[in-house]
């Protein structure tokens, strides 16, 4: 297992995990952004995004972290998105200008926020096609949000490399 994260506390409580579970000689940590994971093209059997991409600031961000991913994963080899879905806000609110899927009014901070057929359109430009195998899934969706109408809505949802 290699878990790659940009945040040292969340490294730190995995290596702990790790150590608790007895695993800790089968797992490999790097601290790395999510767009440049330092391991070998194709090496990768299973891809984890568990609300990560939601972090990038840009779809520019989103797209680089989203081609490392497929850079990195073999092919048939498949991948678990957990990220921020559109539907957290109204559907009039706008994306950021210049941005098709990044908003600010969550956290205050820059974050991407993708619709259903946006989410698949960007893994199909990488070379992600949907696993109808496993039911995608849209957790804390309610009618009428608002801004800050409370958590926000996440797709859960697997995909493999072509």
């Amino acid at each position: 297992v290699v878990a790659v994260d940009l945040s040292w506390p969340m490294l730190v409580a995995a290596a702990e995990r790790a150590r608790t579970n007895h695993v800790s000689h089968r797992v490999h940590l790097l601290l790395a952004p999510a767009d440049r994971v330092p391991v070998a093209d194709g090496s990768i059997d299973l891809v984890v995004a568990h609300g990560i991409w939601n972090l990038a600031g840009s779809a520019a961000e989103f797209r680089r972290a989203v081609a490392e991913a497929a850079r990195v994963a073999r092919p048939g080899a498949g991948l678990f998105v957990f990220t921020f879905s559109r539907n957290t806000f109204p559907p009039d609110l706008p994306p950021e200008p210049g941005e098709p899927f990044v908003f600010t009014q969550f956290s205050g901070q820059p974050q991407c926020f993708l619709t259903a057929e946006q989410l698949v359109g960007e893994l199909a430009a990488a070379g992600f096609v949907r696993d109808q195998s496993v039911p995608w899934q849209e957790y804390n969706r309610r009618d009428h949000r608002t801004p800050d109408g409370g958590p926000p809505v996440i797709h859960e949802a697997a995909f493999r490399r072509r």
